[in-house]
Order: structure tokens, then sequence, then C-alpha cells
């Protein structure tokens, strides 16, 4: 298996950020541009948008509670909705459709359209594919406890990103089960379902179940 590339993980057709992610041949490298990006993607999003702060773009279409915290920059796309107690730190496009829940807290982030996080999740540093679901309580971790730059286990190796802070590269259509934990650097192929209260670190393959670090069956076909 090769190491997976931004477009065998995200279809691009289905994101506010394709314009970076196409830059880019693996999709942790855009995470230091982000910022810059969505300032420029806000500038040129049109009326359909408004700016209750400056560097805050959101659809008019989406529901923010009240409770919600949102930071710049941050861009919130159609119909999505941003829930009581959300939190969003700054550098996040939340796509259309999405749901950003109680207690969830969203960093320097891409979710593509579609994505639930809908409670007590944490995403930073990370980019989440196409419907891609957060079970209650799933963590995308960013950081190692050593604090050292993040390596990424692939077939035996190591691939460094440069960078000291990144969470997970979840594809499309992935199901994160309540109460798991993706490491830092953790990519998480399309359509695999992670078990709940599962660890999971390295590169996990398209269509598996991870049932426990290191062990994953392939999903029957037409299974999802």
């Amino acid at each position: 298996m090769d190491f997976p590339k931004t477009e065998e993980l995200f279809d691009l057709r289905h994101t506010l950020a394709a314009d970076i992610l196409t830059s880019f041949r693996y999709p942790w490298e855009c995470l230091p541009q982000l910022k810059s990006f969505i300032l420029s993607l806000g500038a040129r999003l049109g009326e359909d948008y408004y700016s209750p702060a400056e560097g805050v773009f959101i659809s008019r279409s989406a529901k923010v509670a009240k409770s919600a915290l949102i930071m710049a920059p941050c861009v919130i796309g159609a119909g999505s909705e941003i829930r009581h107690g959300a939190f969003i730190r700054g550098g996040a496009i939340v796509g259309d459709g999405c749901v950003v829940g109680n207690s969830t807290e969203l960093k320097n982030c891409i979710l593509s359209d579609g994505v639930q996080a809908p409670h007590y999740n944490y995403i930073g540093d990370s980019v989440l594919g196409y419907r891609a679901h957060l079970g209650a309580g799933a963590i995308l971790s960013n950081l190692k406890a050593d604090k050292t730059e993040v390596l990424i286990s692939f077939d035996g190796g190591m691939i460094a990103t440069g960078l000291r802070k990144l969470g997970a590269m979840v594809g499309d259509r992935a199901e994160i089960g309540c109460n798991s934990v993706l490491n830092p650097g953790t990519v998480i192929g399309r359509d695999t379902t992670v078990y709940p209260l599962c660890m999971a670190r390295g590169v996990i393959p398209p269509s598996v179940i991870l049932k426990h670090p290191g062990a994953y069956v392939k999903k029957s076909k037409g299974k999802s």
C-alpha cells in the first residue's frame, strides 16, 4: 500500500477548502497556511455569507447557537449547525451541512461537507473528509507528550511532517467510535470504522474495521 495522498482520502468536490488542498501532495501540508487561506476565501464568498466579526464568515442558512464561541478566522458553510457550547478557536473551515455540537472544540482544521462532530469532540490541526462522523467523546489529539515533531508511522518506517502540532487526517465517510482517541499524525482511510474506546495511530487502510490498536479486518463488500 502506498502512502495515501490528498485525493485518495478526500473527494474535493465536497469541501470549501478544495483550492488549498489541491496544492499539496499530503493534506497536512496545507495547515500552516490555513488561516491566510480562510481570510482570502471569506473575501470572495459573496452575499450568501455575513460577518458577525472581522474574519468570521457565516452562511445565512447556517444555524449558530447564541452560546457558541466563534473566533477568527473561520468560515461556516451553508446549512451547518453550530450547537450550544461549541468552541471554534479560529483557523477553521466548516463545510456545508456540518454539525458542530455541545462542547466540541475546533482549532486549525478543515471539516468537509456533511461532517458530524456533535458531542464532546476535540478536532485540532486536522482534516476531515466528506460525511466523516465522530462519536461522542472522540478526540483527535494534536500534540505529543514530549512536544516534538509529529512523525507518521507507515510500513515499518516514519514519515516526517515538519509539524509539532498535527491531529488526524480522516477520510471520507469514516466512522470514529465513541471515546476513541486518534493519536497525533493518524491517517484514517475512506469508509473505515474505528471501534469505540479504541486508540489509533499511524495509517489505517480504507474500508476496514479497526477493533483495537493494530488489529483490523476488511469490511464486507458493500458494507459501510
